[in-house]
This record gives C-alpha cells, sequence and structure tokens, in this order.
C-alpha cells in the first residue's frame, strides 16, 4: 500500500497492490470532509482451489476505518478480465452505492451470448447507478466527471477527480506502454482516441493506472503525469501516427495468451461483482464456455 499525501482540493489516492493479479485497489478522498470512493476493489480468488477470500479488499476497509472515512462510493471503471470484483461485498460492509459506465450493457450483451444466459438481464441494473460521458462526480468538495475510454473494453471509463485521473487498463506506467485491445469488443483505434484524450488533460494531472506489470522486476509503480506519459511511454512518445499504433498494438496482441482468469472472472463481473448463487447443495459453481475463443493464443 501507498498513501500520497497532497494539499487541500486535490484527492488523497492510497493504492493497493494486488502481487497476485498486478492490480491496483484505490481509496481516493477528500482531506477536508473525510469522504470518499473505493476504485476498482479485488476479491481474491485462487483460480486451482476454487477458493474465494477478503484479504486484500479488507485492507481498505481496515484503511478507510483507520482513517476515519466515509464511503460514498464503489466504484467500477470497467469489467476486468484478470481478477474478480470485490463491489457487492464492500457494498455489503459500507452501504454505499455501485457504479460504472453506461456502456456496461454492451459488454453485458456480448458476454451473455458467450455465456449463452438468455435471462440474463443485460441492462447495467447490478448496479446502484450508470455514468454517462461528462457526467459529474464530486467526493467531498472535490469535484470530477466521467470521461468514456473505450478500446480495451467497450465499458471503459476515466474517473477525473480533481487533479488526478483514474485511466484504468488504457494506459500503463510508460516503461509498461499501453492496454491491450484484443479482448471480445475491444478495439485498438478506440483504445488510441481514448489515450490522445487522457493525454490531452493538463499535463500535471496525475495518473493512476489499474495494474502494474513491472518490467524488469523493478518494484511496483502505478502513479504518473499526463507530462511523463506523452514524453516517455514506450507505445506512444516516438511520434507514432494512429496508423502506426494500431498496427503495433493489433499485432503484439495476436501474440498475447488471454489473461488466466478472463472466463471465470467476466461472469462474476458483468453482474457486478456478484457471484453465482448456490445451487440445491449449497454450492456456488463457475461456467467456463469451451473453444469460445477460439483465436487467442496459447502460452
Amino acid at each position: 500500500m501507498s498513501n500520497f499525501r497532497h494539499s487541500p482540493g486535490r484527492p488523497d489516492v492510497a493504492g493497493f497492490y494486488d502481487p497476485r493479479t498486478s492490480s491496483v485497489q484505490y481509496v481516493i478522498s477528500d482531506p477536508a470532509t473525510r469522504r470518499c470512493a473505493i476504485l476498482d476493489p479485488v476479491l481474491d480468488f485462487d483460480e486451482k482451489s476454487g477458493a474465494t477470500a477478503t484479504h486484500h479488499v479488507d485492507e481498505l476497509l481496515d484503511y478507510v476505518a483507520r482513517e476515519g472515512l466515509f464511503v460514498d462510493w464503489i466504484l467500477d471503471t470497467h469489467p476486468h478480465a484478470d481478477h474478480f470484483s470485490a463491489a457487492q461485498y464492500l457494498k455489503e460492509k459500507t452501504g454505499a452505492p455501485t457504479a460504472i459506465g453506461a456502456y456496461v450493457t454492451k459488454v453485458q450483451a456480448l458476454w451473455k451470448e458467450i455465456y449463452n444466459w438468455p435471462d440474463f438481464p443485460a441492462d447495467g441494473r447490478q448496479w446502484d447507478h450508470l455514468f454517462a460521458e461528462g457526467d459529474p462526480l464530486r467526493i467531498g468538495e472535490i469535484e470530477g466527471r466521467v470521461m468514456f475510454s473505450p478500446g480495451h473494453t467497450q465499458a471503459s471509463i476515466t474517473y477525473v477527480i480533481g487533479d488526478a485521473a483514474f485511466v484504468h487498463d488504457t494506459l500503463f506506467q510508460p516503461d509498461g506502454g499501453t492496454a491491450r485491445a484484443d479482448f471480445p469488443g475491444g478495439n485498438a483505434h478506440s483504445l488510441w482516441d481514448s489515450i490522445q484524450a487522457i493525454l490531452s488533460l493538463p499535463d500535471e494531472t496525475r495518473l493512476f493506472t489499474g495494474h502494474d506489470y513491472r518490467p524488469d522486476g523493478r518494484e511496483p509503480v502505478w502513479e504518473s503525469t499526463v507530462r511523463q506519459q506523452r514524453e516517455t511511454n514506450i507505445h506512444l512518445s516516438n511520434g507514432q501516427t494512429v496508423e502506426d499504433y494500431v498496427s503495433m498494438r493489433n499485432e503484439r496482441d495476436a501474440g498475447l495468451p488471454m489473461p488466466k482468469l478472463l472466463l471465470p472472472s467476466l461472469q462474476i463481473n458483468i453482474n457486478g461483482g456478484a457471484l453465482p448463487k448456490p445451487e440445491d447443495n449449497g454450492q456456488r459453481y463457475l461456467k467456463i464456455p469451451l473453444n469460445a475463443l477460439t483465436d487467442a493464443a496459447w502460452d
């Protein structure tokens, strides 16, 4: 966990790194009012045993209690492909509403077909609020807004809160480049456009990423600035055109295996982080479609 303290009017940002999934969870708070939002919380899952746990998300709750914070929002940036969302667990613990971008319905419609769930409600009702492009988002006295950022997924959004932007899986740290765009519904051209919109924010805007894969084994890092990304990101800083970027992204993605938790996690995450209902024996079961992603690279 790392905590970044800033002057009033700018959010305090505490990042919590999960080494199992290379994910970063955030608590974003207003130091003046002690109101906060929790962003992209991770529910622990061991794919070998099928066990779930709340070790990492409980660290967030401990931090919230220790700092005397009140949770106003539980925010998702998109339905994740590499970990389970803990949004429903946090809602049960805090009573705070859950939210995601309105285009989650596109992702739900796509994956309900893959999972053969004809009765699955693909209208976003699994969250308490769906954000549209440009919608305001206030945390305490700090004003923010929502930017649509499709490309990695159809539903991806960026939360701009004060001088900070939470860019999910669109950008990584400058030495890690940018996100893949080959998941069902992804698009490299849309990703380029989303990145350019993020890089049009003020130079000193703090950017917080959803993952850090620790190139060359360095320590995990998840904060940068717009200026740093524009000048040093290995996928963006060499004067690429959109054509160059799309070609690079598509070629690179073609050789990447799918995340190991893609098929387990999407059925949880398009359902707002709710686990499958127990069957008549009291047990919950995941559903894994075979050969649904036939063009995926093997590792």
